[in-house]
């Protein structure tokens, strides 16, 4: 049965059947009078406004015979006084909109389903998220509800050329995906690139929301570890990529937002380089690629030199290990980098009312007690203190672990091949990012690669608005 009988038992047989009512203890489904018609209503219990409900309802079972229309457009064009209300006659939309949360009438003689949209999602406040805070600026941030994060680009951005278009991926879970976009300023051949992508994806369901849609978006490409997309939890950073011509994918479910195309320059970007003064913003972006730049080096060349103490030079020989310990230094480095992400991971899963003893604990144990015990050298502790503190200053979290590889590579390199291996670990780590494309198929690095003296400028030094 795929359109709707004008038959309305035969319809509430179906619909029983398909929905399972009586098995779903939230399919709530009713048998009424409009007019001298019989009706039926079918809902999800906690999806639906009450008092919204509660008027329909008494509206249509209080509407006199005389007053019936033919049709069901007629209905609610004259009797039927809310806003967001369709009619569909095929079952697998009815169906949709029902498991969606919009609540349906069925009433005898009409060939099509009366759908009024009076849906609500149980959602948190829009407060400022933990991940993307800034010092200045706006502190709201996206939800999981897909409705309220268009709102909230929507009062920033008030023009006509802003799109909203919508689609459900998913055969099994039907999730709702936003394209955000300028009409007039994002490039026309890479949206409809994208609108292709998302149109010819063919998964049961994004089980992991954004990350499911990415890996959908770009198959096949996950050896190369630098991301191509970037994420933001900030409604302004999204209306302002909008702004500059780039494609938001918003994901019922999820409260971030998907930036699409970026470079590598744009991963290192963050909200407090745009709400400070030019010169500040400027000191903020350069101090955070100088230390991501140290991050991947500082420890590599530690132990280059390390095992080349005649290369050191006049004045630095305190950088030499003081003491030797009893585990090879290439080894206290490895076990460090998995150390330090344990206690990322155990920070994410500890309780917070632990989370205070647990890490003095933890930075006595793994710092002055490794040492005295003879597993680690205090220099090893004191450069990988500051790799563990560094990466907190990278926005973005996948950019980091692409860092955090390419370091323990080019380590592993040093320690085999010496200086080659150095040399070695450095090309690989070149290469990755040159050979790297944007989802648009763009040059990772641009506008170094290509050169664009202009637009390279605009993203070394921030510029006056």
């Amino acid at each position: 049965m795929e359109i709707i009988s004008k038959n309305l038992d035969e319809n509430v047989a179906f619909l029983k059947q398909e929905l399972k009512i009586g098995q779903n203890f939230d399919v709530v489904y009713r048998v009424i009078q409009i007019g001298s018609k019989r009706g039926a209503i079918c809902f999800l219990d906690g999806f639906c406004k009450d008092e919204i409900m509660q008027k329909m309802l008494q509206y249509l079972m209080d509407l006199q015979p005389e007053k019936e229309a033919d049709t069901a457009y007629e209905l609610i064009k004259k009797s039927v006084p809310y806003v967001e209300v369709d009619l569909k006659d095929k079952w697998d939309d009815i169906f949709y909109f029902i498991l969606s949360g919009v609540f349906a009438v069925f009433v005898e003689g009409y060939d099509r389903c009366i759908l009024i949209d009076s849906r609500t999602y149980p959602a948190r406040s829009v407060s400022e998220p933990e991940k993307d805070k800034a010092m200045r600026g706006s502190k709201d941030g996206f939800v999981e509800t897909v409705v309220f994060n268009t709102a909230l680009i929507r009062r920033r951005i008030r023009d006509r050329d802003l799109c909203m278009e919508i689609q459900s991926v998913g055969r099994t879970s039907r999730t709702d995906v936003v394209l955000c976009y300028m009409g007039g300023r994002v490039k026309q051949q890479f949206l409809q690139k994208i609108k292709n992508r998302l149109q010819q994806i063919d998964t049961d369901a994004l089980t992991v929301n954004q990350q499911s849609l990415a890996e959908k978006l770009l198959p096949g490409k996950w050896m190369n570890p630098f991301p191509k997309f970037r994420y933001t939890e900030r409604p302004d950073t999204a209306a302002a990529q909008v702004l500059e011509g780039n494609i938001i994918i918003l994901v019922d479910n999820s409260p971030q937002a998907m930036i699409i195309p970026v470079s590598v320059w744009d991963l290192m970007e963050e909200a407090d380089d745009y709400y400070f003064p030019p010169i500040t913003g400027t000191y903020l972006r350069w101090s955070r690629i100088i230390i991501t730049i140290a991050n991947y080096f500082i420890t590599p060349l530690f132990l280059l030199m390390i095992q080349n103490p005649e290369w050191i030079p006049k004045g630095f020989e305190f950088i030499m290990l003081k003491e030797t310990a009893n585990i090879p230094v290439i080894i206290q480095f490895l076990i460090l980098e998995l150390a330090i992400d344990g206690l990322r991971l155990a920070a994410v899963n500890t309780p917070n009312m632990l989370s205070t003893p647990l890490s003095v604990t933890a930075a006595l144990v793994l710092g002055e007690f490794s040492v005295n015990s003879g597993w680690f050298s205090s220099e090893v502790m004191l450069y990988m203190a500051f790799v563990a503190i560094a990466n907190y200053t990278q926005p973005n979290y996948e950019l980091g672990y692409a860092i955090k590889f390419m370091r323990v590579i080019t380590l592993v390199l040093t320690s085999i091949f010496n200086l080659w291996g150095f040399i070695a670990g450095v090309v690989i780590t070149i290469l990755s990012l040159v050979f790297n494309k944007t989802i648009s198929g763009e040059s990772y690095l641009k506008p170094l690669i290509p050169f664009n003296r202009k637009k390279l400028s605009n993203q070394m030094i921030r510029h006056k608005k």
